[in-house]
């Protein structure tokens, strides 16, 4: 008998664009720049920040000599800059410093750096290493779990566990964007479109933002 989560994502896996990120890298440092500046903003506002981020500071080593004032300048339109251009600088220099100008390829480095948390972690390691240690929760996911009623976690890390124990393994890695696809697309935060919902009749509808 499949689970309710396997159910939902063999539903909405035909609605989904094919994308597993909506951010612009061509390498997993960038990757990783573009996932923290993305917490609280848009990719969108992302993506229009970066080209410019890039061509002045294109790796580790330029970045970890950054003036952070001046790294400010180039993120100013992006959600809380002022914090994400210090954790930007301080991670340059740790990736310098303790990995060789490398990215890290495990949750236990990565949440160590400064600005990445769990879910940032988890997007890196599935994007960027081709690696499913957990399923990103950000607000579309933590939505659609509760209204779904795959999850009544009062935390991110507790819907995560939810939706590990729902959700087969082999769907992991595609999880968190397709259910952010959904999100976006169909049960979006207010006036969600049920009446052309692929998985209304697996939805629990409990309406917990």
């Amino acid at each position: 008998m499949p689970t309710k989560g396997q159910l939902i994502m063999e539903r909405l896996i035909p609605y989904h664009d094919g994308k597993f990120v909506g951010l612009k890298y061509d390498n997993v440092f960038r990757l990783t720049i573009a996932v923290m500046l993305s917490a609280q903003s848009t990719d969108v506002a992302v993506n229009k920040a970066t080209p410019e981020l890039f061509r002045r500071f294109p790796d580790p080593y330029a970045l970890a000599k950054a003036d952070v004032e001046e790294v400010k300048r180039y993120i100013k339109s992006i959600g809380l800059y002022n914090t994400k251009a210090k954790n930007m600088v301080k991670l340059a220099r740790i990736l310098v410093e303790k990995y060789g100008g490398k990215v890290p390829d495990t949750m236990e480095d990565l949440v160590s750096l400064p600005g990445i948390g769990r879910k940032s972690a988890n997007i890196i390691l599935s994007v960027g290493f081709d690696k499913t240690e957990g399923i990103a929760v950000d607000t579309h996911v933590f939505r659609i779990a509760h209204r779904t009623g795959l999850s009544h976690g009062k935390t991110p890390l507790q819907v995560e566990k939810d939706l590990l124990r729902e959700i087969p393994r082999k769907y992991w890695k595609y999880a968190n964007h397709i259910l952010v696809t959904h999100g976006r697309n169909i049960c979006t935060a207010r006036n969600p479109k049920c009446e052309i919902c692929p998985i209304n009749d697996l939805c629990d509808k409990n309406g917990v933002e």
